[in-house]
């Protein structure tokens, strides 16, 4: 090949090089003017221009002049027990008392009642005000947001020539912060305290009450609540509403910190380890029922007069009030239904036939427990029934011992009877000595159904004793330092009418308040009671969730933190399990986590506490209005405005 041709090849394949590099640097050229209107910074005006988190409805209380209520539901003196404690007749005395509410300011004074221009002085006289409300309204300013509420609870006490002076004594008195975005109130009561909410436990008086808003939809969840947290139409009443079909409101579920639109287990949720689970405690609302404080219900029926010195056989108020104070005392609510306006039917407070004798054996107490204990109210209260002669805690059917018959011991026209009473069981011979005995039995038969049992502690219906006036000195240096009403030696001293607080010490004295098991009433007994037997004690099997594996990983990690749970029954001791959903556990409405707990006591169950979901972490979650909270936070942060919200 010539030259030329080297030549002319020489230059073809230059001219394809220079052409292969001029397109390389138009594809870097354009390619870098993609990346540059990718990434370049946008104008400083545009930059600055970020969307909100989330958008919030400022407004408090667009729909209604803004206002709020306040409701006294229940106030209970709380001197009672001391005073038929004490000799004489101070007892038979009921309290004079009043409350003074403010709100913002607004005075209020219960005793004086103004209508058309006249007054007239109104007092509270009884021990007991369950079933007489009072309410106070306020107009707040437009756009409030919080409000100081206040309750003063005052006593007129008679002094001088036959009690014609008084004077007004304040006794007790609280004050909380009411947030009309969130419904919550806070400072001497607040959300998920030790004692429940809208609830206070002074030294003189125990007070029920509730706080809501003047509300356009009559659900009272605020509005604010409605459209920024819950997300529900805030012209819909949601109290008549269960999105998530668990069998409870939307209302409910607010008010004690569920999650309304996800479905709960209800019916076996039981957080104070009452008895009384999530759904039960939903249907007694309106009797003071809180989820997360023990309630004990008892429907007391009376047993007609058996002849002319035998009169109908009660349980008296002070009887009623004395037994409820000793359990306030514990922080558990108890409460009698000896005779509720508007209750069912088959509700407390029926006179049932008379019988001469009620055999614990011969199980007679069936007849009432079918015919005058309705079946909704089972497995919720206890059944009693105020009898002649004997007493016992029982079955009403199976060997759930959810059953109590209790003698009446008040015999005001049989003296030679009351002698006898007092020479073999130490009832004094006096109404104060028979009212203490009756309230005592009442609590002794009561004990039973809470937990204590002579299988876990021999002090209990022990008998050896011999006489009552005369123990024997075996007795002397035994269980006689067990004082209680679970003793019979000491069931109708007027100086004990409790159970024991276990200050004698082991091995005689035991602390039955730090022994219960509340739900004991529930629960297959460890024997069965047959006629003259000795009974074999068995405990029956605790049950867990199918499609479910306990995790000792979970469960030794929430038991070291317990996520800030306390003991529900606080100062009893409790032990927790976790639970773990299955992989192959195909049910689309049930929670990862379910979380177990049980008394340290010796009738204690296991008992569902808590459901929670596991994060990205595989840690426990439960669902918390604080995490609902935050992005809210972060959206006033945003707007550079500071808000306190109560939740």
């Amino acid at each position: 090949m010539n030259k030329v041709t080297d030549k002319k090849i020489s230059n073809k394949s230059k001219k394809k090089m220079d052409l292969m590099i001029t397109f390389f640097m138009i594809f870097i050229i354009i390619a870098a003017s993609i990346l540059i209107f990718i990434y370049a910074p946008a104008d400083k005006k545009e930059s600055d221009k970020k969307e909100p988190i989330i958008e919030i409805d400022e407004r408090i209380s667009p729909l209604v002049n803004q206002g709020l209520g306040f409701e006294i539901l229940r106030i209970r003196h709380r001197g009672l027990y001391e005073a038929l404690k004490t000799r004489g007749n101070a007892w038979k005395t009921k309290p004079t008392f009043y409350f003074i509410s403010n709100i913002d300011g607004l005075e209020y004074v219960s005793k004086d009642v103004t209508q058309h221009s006249a007054s007239t002085t109104v007092y509270f006289n009884t021990w007991d005000s369950i079933f007489k409300e009072n309410k106070i309204v306020k107009d707040s300013e437009e756009e409030q947001e919080k409000s100081k509420v206040s309750l003063q609870l005052v006593e007129v006490v008679s002094s001088g020539f036959l009690g014609r002076k008084t004077s007004d004594i304040v006794r007790d008195e609280f004050s909380v912060t009411y947030d009309y975005r969130t419904g919550r109130w806070a400072g001497d009561d607040n959300f998920k305290d030790s004692d429940g909410y809208g609830y206070y436990l002074g030294e003189t008086f125990e007070i029920w009450f509730n706080l809501y808003p003047i509300d356009y939809d009559r659900d009272y969840i605020p509005y604010w609540t409605e459209v920024n947290v819950l997300g529900t139409d805030p012209t819909v009443d949601d109290s008549r509403l269960d999105p998530d079909e668990d069998g409870v409101s939307t209302y409910w579920e607010w008010k004690w910190g569920y999650d309304p639109f996800v479905w709960d287990n209800h019916e076996r949720l039981d957080p104070d380890i009452d008895g009384l689970e999530n759904i039960e405690e939903y249907k007694m609302a309106k009797y003071f029922a809180d989820p997360f404080t023990q309630n004990v219900y008892v429907e007391v029926d009376f047993m007609e007069k058996g002849g002319f010195n035998d009169p109908p056989h009660v349980l008296p108020v002070e009887c009623q009030q004395a037994i409820i104070e000793k359990y306030a005392d514990h922080n558990i609510k108890l409460i009698f239904d000896a005779g509720w306006p508007g209750s069912s039917n088959n509700g407390g407070g029926e006179y049932v036939e008379h019988y001469e004798r009620i055999s614990q054996d011969g199980g007679q107490i069936a007849q009432y427990y079918y015919h005058h204990f309705a079946d909704e109210r089972k497995g919720i209260f206890r059944y009693m029934v105020i009898g002649h002669k004997g007493g016992f805690n029982h079955p009403g059917k199976g060997n759930f011992y959810d059953c109590t018959y209790i003698p009446d011991w008040i015999t005001e026209h049989q003296p030679f009877k009351k002698l006898q009473l007092f020479l073999t069981l130490g009832i004094r011979p006096t109404q104060r000595g028979q009212t203490i005995a009756l309230a005592a039995v009442t609590m002794h038969e009561l004990g039973h159904s809470i937990g204590l049992s002579w299988v876990d502690f021999q002090g209990i219906d022990n008998l050896s004793y011999n006489m009552w006036f005369i123990p024997g000195e075996t007795w002397k240096n035994t269980y006689i330092d067990y004082e209680s009403v679970m003793n019979y030696y000491w069931m109708y001293s007027p100086t004990v009418l409790d159970y024991s607080d276990g200050s004698n010490g082991e091995p005689h004295d035991q602390n039955d308040w730090g022994q219960l098991f509340v739900p004991t009433f529930q629960y297959n007994k460890r024997y069965i009671e047959e006629p003259g037997g000795t009974p074999i004690v068995i405990d029956s099997e605790n049950r867990f969730p199918e499609g479910y594996t306990l995790d000792k990983n979970l469960t030794e990690e929430f038991n070291n933190s317990r996520n800030g749970i306390k003991s529900p029954v606080d100062p009893i001791e409790v032990e927790w399990k976790v639970f773990i959903k299955d992989k192959n556990n195909e049910e689309t409405n049930t929670k990862d986590i379910k979380v177990f707990v049980k008394p340290k006591t010796p009738s204690g169950k296991w008992v569902l506490s808590y459901e929670g979901d596991l994060d990205c972490d595989g840690k426990i979650s439960f669902y918390s209005k604080e995490d609902l909270f935050e992005k809210i936070y972060e959206y006033y942060e945003k707007e550079k405005t500071n808000i306190d919200l109560i939740i």
